[in-house]
């Protein structure tokens, strides 16, 4: 096996093969910089990566290991990190000249919890500006002349580039969702409060997520196990245990799954060939899929996400704005001004429609295992239209705080990936990834029957 090779373990293999000492983190990290040397040239997935400090990670572990010491569950796995998570000893830029060099004084909370679990930070991953809409310059590892998605652009690109087997990311709309689709990779962003955002930047407190990207189901699961946990610094951390998201995706279903689709008024933004696949997936399901009508309240709940954003994206970025207003893109600018825009009753108003919306999906979960919907609306937008994509399939589901992730199921028209979201109930994520696991098993078992 050449090094090379290594770069395609799944991280669950990579963590059981170095604690088996059959082979090291060091050269796992070696194929890792490999590869990145040979791509990143294109792809530009990453604001700052340090071969060096990488490879001493490395090393450290394996001396860790040798020496017969405790290790954890990602130990000398790498991990790259969405550049809005504060790292003490690389920068964190936020995707912007305004924080250029800037070196946060300790790492973010979720950092700590990979490094805890044995993780090689390998670096940080580019992200569009402070996290919003304006893009970075990362391309499509499929075609360098679409988009990766956003706001978690170099982490869904370097997964899907083979850089790394996880990275981090964040959805404050479905900036953890779209880019998965986009890059043909999972994309999973577990229940609000399922895991820290101490030490990431904030734009929204109501509706920023931390979430990740992974080439399988059970690396997904896995990287976040080991980064969720109670904060008590963090406002919507819940002190409850936590389900685990390994031993769901790892589950047989105890009956199979009763799945929802519910049809939208903006279905219309989906392209042709999204709605001939999922429809695919639908009929494949055999059964399993009830088609219902959103209703005109839960169509609106796209309207009321914009709300909540619009004004705390401003609030958040009200120092920022004042001392360099001109170095701030047209897009976190208009935003800015339609925070301004909106009254404090308006806002309070909205929070309410959310908790509203959160009450209905704790009941409406008691009926359905998941609900079924598009990651995005089809294939990797051109850069050339100067934005990252559409996020409104992902709003609705991100404003309620429900556990999301995506599935690479689909092949558009141009031969780029398109995702297919599954959407589950309020802190049962294990449920969730039992049921996607069900559902990816039913299409391979169609698919080798040739049917």
């Amino acid at each position: 096996m050449t090094k090379h090779d290594l770069s395609l373990f799944s991280a669950v293999q990579a963590a059981e093969a170095i604690q088996a000492g059959r082979i090291s983190s060091e050269a796992l990290v070696e194929a890792c910089l490999k590869r990145i040397e040979e791509t990143d040239r294109v792809i530009r997935a990453w604001a700052y990566i340090d071969a060096s400090e990488a490879l001493g990670q490395a090393r450290e572990l394996d001396r860790i290991r040798k020496a017969g010491r405790a290790t954890g569950a990602l130990h000398g796995v790498p991990v790259g990190l969405k550049d809005i998570v504060e790292t003490r000893n690389m920068p964190t830029e936020c995707g912007t000249p305004i924080f250029a060099g800037r070196h946060p004084a300790s790492d973010a909370r979720i950092v700590e919890h990979l490094r805890e679990a044995g993780a090689v930070i390998m670096g940080k991953t580019k992200t569009t500006e402070f996290a919003f809409m304006h893009p970075a310059d990362t391309c499509n590892p499929f075609d360098p002349a679409r988009s990766p998605g956003g706001s978690s652009s170099g982490s869904a690109a370097a997964v899907a580039a083979r850089h790394v087997p996880l990275a981090i990311g964040t959805q404050t709309g479905g900036s953890v969702i779209r880019p998965a689709s986009f890059c043909g990779v999972y994309g999973f962003k577990p229940t609000r409060g399922t895991i820290s955002r101490s030490g990431v930047f904030r734009t929204s407190v109501s509706l920023d997520h931390v979430g990740g990207f992974a080439n399988s189901l059970e690396d997904i699961a896995l990287l976040t196990d080991v980064v969720s946990g109670y904060d008590q610094n963090d406002p919507v951390s819940f002190a409850r245990p936590r389900a685990n998201m390994l031993e769901g995706a790892q589950a047989e279903v105890p009956v199979e799954p009763n799945i929802a689709w519910l049809n939208f008024p903006f279905d219309d933004r989906l392209d042709a060939d999204t709605v001939e696949g999922i429809n695919a997936v639908v009929d494949a399901l055999g059964g399993r899929v009830e088609r219902f009508s959103a209703s005109p309240q839960l169509a609106d709940l796209v309207d009321v996400h914009k709300t909540i954003y619009d004004y705390e994206i401003r609030q958040n970025m009200a120092e920022i704005s004042e001392n360099h207003w001109p170095e701030i893109s047209v897009e976190m600018r208009s935003a800015i001004g339609r925070g301004a825009e909106i009254s404090e009753a308006q806002y309070k108003d909205a929070l309410s429609v959310m908790g509203s919306a959160q009450n209905f999906f704790a009941e409406y979960f008691n009926d359905f295992d998941a609900i079924l919907a598009p990651a995005a609306t089809g294939e990797a937008v051109p850069i050339v239209e100067g934005h990252t994509g559409d996020s409104v399939f992902c709003l609705t589901w991100t404003l309620a705080g429900l556990p999301c992730l995506t599935l690479p199921l689909l092949v558009g028209q141009n031969d780029m990936p398109i995702g297919v979201q599954l959407i589950g109930a309020v802190e049962e994520d294990d449920r969730l990834l039992r049921t996607a696991s069900w559902v990816q098993r039913r299409l391979r078992s169609l698919e080798n029957k040739g049917e």
